[in-house]
């Protein structure tokens, strides 16, 4: 075994059994501390898991939590449970697989609880309306960002004596944190409206839990304005692709940047028009008309004599002068259609009025393409090509007034790319406040117990273990202690004396006389290190006490 492993045993049987046991407490003591400060400052972080709980709910959610071995807090408020993060997916999972939790926004499965007896059609409208709004407040927690809701809906109802239906409206109340209010609230109209038989967007308002309008009335993305406008960024963003496609393979992706204004008009036209064709005959109808007519006329007559004056006499009549004629007719009306076609046009799309490209080259790729001897011109002619390549990829029209503008200048170095903006050092810290204060407060905790626990008992055992290893011996031992003539000699010398006799004390001399230890303590000392020695001693000087 070595010497210093010895030396540390041999103090420590100096300590003696108190010391040591107190020693060990004291370590027991820091560990522990140390032991419960890090596992209580690096507890892992707990995400919400439902908000708005019944306490009964609470209880039921707990005790399945532990039963599945799952660790979860509740609130201070009491109506919300925490689950560690990460677990927060499979608890949920669990819960729903047990039918919890049952008193928030309770949805469809109201009606497992309706019976059909006795049940009227006004009970069954409102369930109805219950669960629908249960359900959608149920869709909308699924949200990112989004903690609670809360859904009002008022169906469409017709009275008897109405003329004009009452049109569905909704209302929606929602607790979020860390999105943007406005675009969730824009999507949650949407939402309702499309779970709601007849209900529009516009009839949907969201409020905040604080009382804070977020949207109403009509959709402002719904605008002839924002459509304009919408439309004139998809049109920049087409062009400017088509300009990045042409020139990233010859210039590459870091050596040109392209900026492209348009305007355009998105006026709804609507266009009708009919286009006669007379060279295009069709025949409508067709009328034919024929008539034969045979006419014969006869007349008889009688002659005038005397014979017609005598009684009883008949006269004998001669024939007349005889007429016939005979005519036939044929008609025939042909109706002719001329050809005609008639169009209607409604456009709701855009037309491009006006489009303003520029587009700006990095000088030192066109000379590193042309070589380090290019001149002005050869550059210049190279720009022209590229403005070419620019007019055709982006359909530059001068009629239209399009104007473009193609120039080489000399980039800043280190430019790659657009601006992305980074996280800042407040960002950053406050992004990781909560591990900087549990590993703040672990360091001050180690600090205070190793200062306050671990530097007295180092202390301890410095100064209990620096006199074993460095101490004298039984002979120095013996040797300090005061001889009987050497006592009688200071005990006549200290009567005639006083304390401050002493010519010229100096400090040294009274720190020597305070760090020297007690002839007591040197007895016992020499007794501890060997009793059967010191025991012959005390027998020599109790000898030479008696012979005096």
């Amino acid at each position: 075994m070595p010497e210093q492993i010895q030396s540390i045993i041999s103090n420590l049987r100096g300590f003696g059994v108190k010391r040591l046991a107190m020693l060990a407490g004291i370590a027991v003591l820091v560990m522990s501390v140390i032991g419960v400060a890090s596992v209580y400052l690096n507890r892992p972080a707990y995400d919400t898991l439902y908000v708005g709980l019944d306490r009964a709910d609470v209880n039921q959610i707990g005790l399945v939590l532990g039963e599945a071995g799952i660790g979860f807090d509740v609130g201070a408020d009491g109506t919300s449970v925490l689950v560690p993060a990460g677990t927060t997916a499979q608890a949920r999972m669990l819960l729903a697989e047990k039918g919890l939790p049952t008193s928030a926004n309770a949805g469809y499965e109201l009606f497992d609880n309706v019976g059909s007896l006795g049940l009227t059609s006004f009970m069954q409208q409102i369930t109805r309306v219950r669960a629908l709004e249960g359900e959608i407040a149920r869709t909308i927690q699924s949200i990112a960002g989004i903690k609670a809701a809360r859904v009002h809906i008022v169906m469409s109802e017709r009275a008897n004596f109405r003329r004009d239906e009452q049109q569905p409206s909704a209302s929606v109340v929602i607790r979020y944190a860390g999105i943007d209010a406005e675009k969730s609230a824009m999507s949650i109209r949407h939402l309702v409206a499309a779970a709601v038989p007849g209900l529009s967007a516009d009839k949907v308002t969201v409020l905040d839990s604080n009382g804070n309008l977020l949207a109403a009335g009509d959709d402002p993305s719904n605008t002839s304005a924002a459509r304009t406008l919408g439309v004139e960024q998809t049109v920049e963003a087409q062009i400017g692709d088509n300009i990045r496609r042409a020139l990233t393979a010859y210039l590459g992706p870091d050596n040109f940047r392209a900026s492209v204004k348009a305007e355009v008009n998105t006026d709804t036209r609507q266009t009708e028009e009919t286009i006669f064709d007379p060279n295009s005959r069709v025949e409508r109808s067709v009328q034919s008309v024929r008539a034969n007519e045979n006419n014969n006329q006869k007349q008889a007559s009688t002659p005038a004599s005397v014979e017609q004056n005598l009684p009883e006499t008949q006269a004998t009549a001669t024939e007349g002068p005889q007429s016939s004629s005979q005519n036939d007719r044929k008609e025939e009306i042909t109706n002719y259609e001329i050809n005609s076609k008639k169009i209607a046009t409604v456009s709701n799309g855009y037309t491009v009025t006006k489009m303003s490209i520029a587009v700006v080259v990095n000088q030192q790729r066109l000379m590193a393409i042309l070589g380090k001897d290019a001149t002005p011109e050869q550059i210049a002619k190279r720009v022209a090509d590229i403005q070419k390549m620019v007019t055709s990829a982006t359909g530059f029209d001068d009629k239209r007034g399009d104007v473009i503008d193609v120039s080489a200048v000399e980039f800043i170095d280190g430019l790659d790319g657009e601006a992305i903006p980074q996280a800042g050092m407040l960002d950053s810290i406050g992004q990781h406040a909560g591990t900087l204060i549990n590993a703040g407060a672990f360091i001050v905790v180690v600090f205070m117990v190793a200062f306050f626990g671990l530097r007295p008992m180092a202390a301890a055992l410095t100064a209990k273990a620096t006199p074993a290893l460095s101490g004298p011996n039984f002979d120095e031992v013996q040797r300090s202690l005061p001889t009987p003539e050497a006592t009688a000699n200071a005990e006549s010398a200290a009567v005639g004396a006083l304390p401050n006799s002493r010519p010229n004390p100096t400090p040294l001399d009274d720190l020597r006389q305070k760090i020297r230890p007690a002839p007591q303590d040197r007895l016992a000392r020499m007794v501890d290190l060997n009793e059967e020695r010191t025991a012959q001693i005390l027998r020599k000087w109790a000898a030479q006490e008696v012979a005096v």
